[in-house]
C-alpha cells in the first residue's frame, strides 16, 4: 500500500510537470486537488469582485406598457443543473460521428476533469467535431438532440418564458456551448429571437474541431458588445455562478436559477404533455442520458452485448418458437403477452387472418409470430438485404403500386395468415402515424394487434443509420421488452365487405383503437414526414446490391 502511494504521488507530480508550462490554472488544480491521488481542500475564497445575492426568477415582473428584452444562457438555467455538457457532447459524437469519436471523447473525461473551463471546453469541441461534416451536426441538431433538451428542460423556466412571450418580450440565449448544437432547438421548440454561442471553424464541408477566431463566447463581454450603443438589456436570468453572475450584472434587473429551482423533482421536471411542441420523431441509437458513469457502462457492455444479440438471433432463426421464447427469456429478453383470443381458429375459413400491427420495430412481425406459434408471412415496402436473410418468416417486398400490391396482398392471404403494419414505418414516441387503407380493401378478417417496446440503452431503429444494424441493436439491450396484445377480431359491421363501410374509415377505427389499448396519440403524419424530419429525404433506403429504393408515403 506505502510502494502504491509512492506511486501515485510521482505520478500527481510527473502530470503537474507537464502541464506547468503551458497551462497554469490546470497545473495548479493537479497540485491542490491531485489527478490519480485525489486530495480534498478547503475551497478558497474568490479573489473577484463579490456581487449582491440576486433574487429568484420567480419573482420577476413583467410591465405590460412596453417591450423587454431579456438574455438567459441555456446551461444551468434553461436546462436542469448540470455538472457539464459533456453529455450533449456525446450525443454529437456518438450519433453524428462514430462510435471511436464517442470512445476517445470518454478516455479524455478524467483530462476534462483536470482542465479549467475554457480549455475543457475546447478539447471537448476538437474531439467532437474535428472531421465530422457539417451536415451531420445539422441531423443531430435537428433529429436527435431536442429529445434530450426536452427531457431536461426546467418546467418552471419554461413557464416563466411563457409568460414573457405574452408580453412580447424579446429572448436571446448568450452561451459558451458551440451555437450549432442550441440553435435549432431554441428557435424551432422555444421561440428564441437570437441566439449567440461559441463559433465553430469549418474548411469546405467538415468541422476543423477548432473554435473561431473569436474564440470561446465569454457572455458578459458579448452582452457589451452587442448592446454598447443601446440601453441594457431589460432582464437578465442566470445560475448563481461567477460567470452568470457577469453575465446578468450587465442588466437592469438580475435573477437567478438557485440550485433548489434547477434540481430535478417534480415541480421542475418537463411532463411531456407540457412540451413546447410534440416531440412525435427522433433519430439515434443511445436511448439514456449518457452521463461519463453510463456511457462508460455501456462500453463495457457492448462486447457481451453482441454475443448476447447473436445468441438470442441465431435461437430464433434456427430453433422452434417455444424453445426460442424460453432461450430469450433466460438471457433478458422480457415478452408480455395479453389477449391472443384464438376463436377465428376454430371457424372454417378461405382465406387467412390479417394482423393489422402498431410499427415499432423490425421484429414486430417475429414477436407476432412468436407469441401466436405458429408461421406468418409479413410484408413490407423496404427491407435490407441481410434483414431478409437473417429474417425466420417470410417477408415479401411490396411495389408503390396500390393495384399490383392489393393483388399481391389477396394472393397471400389465400395462402395463409399474412401481418401488415399499415404505418408504413416505425414510430417509437407514444404516437399512431396515420394508417394506409389498402389493408381494409383485402378482407374482412381483420385483427387489431398493438405492439409495444420498452429498452434501456439502444433504440432498434433509426432513419439515417444502417438499417441492418437495427435488429442486432435491439437485441444488444441488457432486458429488451416486448408488449404484443392481440385485440379481437374486428367486429363483420365495421369492416367493408359486410359492414359496408369505407376504407378510410376502418383504417382510422383501427387506428383509435389501437392507440386507446397503448394510450398513444393519433396523428395524420405519414412516413414521407418522419423521412424528411429526421434524415432530409423523402424515405430513401441505400441497398448496395441494388439501386436505392424509394419507400411510399401512403
Amino acid at each position: 500500500m506505502d510502494f502504491l502511494m509512492v506511486f501515485l504521488r510521482l505520478a500527481d507530480w510527473a502530470v503537474y510537470q507537464l502541464l506547468a508550462n503551458s497551462c497554469y490554472r490546470a497545473a495548479m488544480k493537479v497540485k491542490n486537488h491531485g489527478f490519480f491521488l485525489l486530495r480534498n481542500h478547503p475551497p478558497q475564497k474568490s479573489p473577484h469582485h463579490q456581487f449582491p445575492l440576486f433574487p429568484s426568477f420567480t419573482s420577476c415582473c413583467f410591465k405590460k406598457d412596453q417591450q423587454q428584452t431579456i438574455v438567459c444562457d441555456i446551461q444551468n438555467t434553461i436546462l436542469l443543473n448540470s455538472k457539464s455538457f459533456f453529455p450533449y457532447f456525446m450525443l454529437v459524437a456518438f450519433e453524428g460521428g462514430s462510435i471511436l469519436r464517442a470512445l476517445i471523447l470518454l478516455l479524455s473525461y478524467p483530462l476534462l476533469f483536470v482542465l479549467d473551463h475554457e480549455l475543457g471546453l475546447r478539447l471537448m469541441i476538437f474531439i467532437t467535431f474535428c472531421g465530422l461534416k457539417l451536415k451531420d451536426m445539422e441531423n443531430a441538431g435537428r433529429a436527435v438532440l431536442p429529445k434530450f433538451y426536452l427531457e431536461n428542460l426546467n418546467l418552471q423556466v419554461h413557464e416563466f418564458f411563457v409568460s414573457a412571450r405574452r408580453f412580447e418580450s424579446r429572448v436571446m440565449i448568450f452561451t459558451r456551448v458551440p451555437r450549432v448544437m442550441v440553435e435549432g432547438f431554441c428557435k424551432e421548440y422555444l421561440s428564441v429571437d437570437d441566439v449567440r454561442g461559441t463559433e465553430l471553424h469549418s474548411v469546405g464541408k467538415y468541422f476543423s474541431g477548432f473554435v473561431s477566431s473569436s474564440g470561446v463566447l465569454v457572455k458578459h463581454k458579448a452582452v457589451k458588445e452587442l448592446f454598447q450603443n443601446e440601453k441594457k438589456p431589460d432582464i437578465g436570468i442566470g445560475s448563481s455562478g461567477l460567470h452568470d453572475q457577469l453575465f446578468i450584472s450587465q442588466c437592469k434587473e438580475a435573477y437567478v436559477v438557485t440550485k433548489e429551482d434547477g434540481k430535478r423533482s417534480a415541480r421542475t421536471i418537463m411532463p411531456r404533455g407540457k412540451y413546447p411542441k410534440p416531440l412525435v420523431f427522433h433519430d439515434g441509437r443511445l436511448a439514456f442520458f449518457p452521463t461519463p458513469l453510463a456511457t462508460l457502462c455501456m462500453f463495457l457492455w457492448f462486447p457481451l452485448g453482441i454475443l448476447l444479440a447473436i445468441v438470442r438471433l441465431c435461437a430464433g432463426i434456427y430453433l422452434p418458437y417455444h424453445i426460442a421464447r424460453i432461450i430469450g427469456g433466460s438471457t433478458g429478453v422480457n415478452i408480455k403477452i395479453e389477449g391472443c383470443d384464438y376463436s377465428w381458429e376454430k371457424k372454417n375459413k378461405r382465406n387467412g387472418v390479417l394482423f393489422v400491427c402498431t410499427h415499432r420495430t423490425l421484429l414486430d412481425p417475429v414477436f407476432l409470430t412468436m407469441t401466436i406459434g405458429k408461421p406468418l408471412t409479413a410484408v413490407t415496402y423496404s427491407l435490407s438485404k441481410m434483414s431478409e436473410m437473417i429474417s425466420p418468416i417470410k417477408t415479401v417486398r411490396l411495389t408503390r403500386d396500390r393495384k399490383i400490391d392489393g393483388e399481391t396482398m389477396h394472393k397471400l392471404l389465400s395462402e395463409g395468415d399474412l401481418v401488415v403494419c399499415p404505418e408504413g414505418t416505425t414510430c417509437r414516441e407514444p404516437y399512431l402515424l396515420r394508417f394506409s387503407s389498402l389493408f381494409a380493401e383485402l378482407t374482412d378478417e381483420i385483427v387489431p394487434v398493438a405492439m409495444n417496446t420498452h429498452v434501456t440503452m439502444f433504440y432498434g431503429t433509426t432513419a439515417s443509420g444502417l438499417k441492418c444494424l437495427d435488429p442486432i441493436f435491439f437485441l444488444m439491450n441488457p432486458r429488451p421488452t416486448y408488449h404484443v396484445q392481440v385485440l379481437g377480431k374486428l367486429a363483420k359491421e365495421l369492416t367493408c365487405g359486410a359492414g359496408g363501410k369505407s376504407s378510410h374509415e376502418v383504417a382510422n377505427y383501427i387506428q383509435k383503437k389501437l392507440a386507446g389499448a397503448l394510450g398513444f396519440e393519433c396523428t395524420n403524419l405519414t412516413r414521407r414526414d418522419k423521412y424528411l424530419m429526421l434524415a432530409g429525404n423523402q424515405g430513401i433506403v441505400e441497398d448496395h446490391n441494388s439501386k436505392s429504393t424509394k419507400c411510399p408515403s401512403s
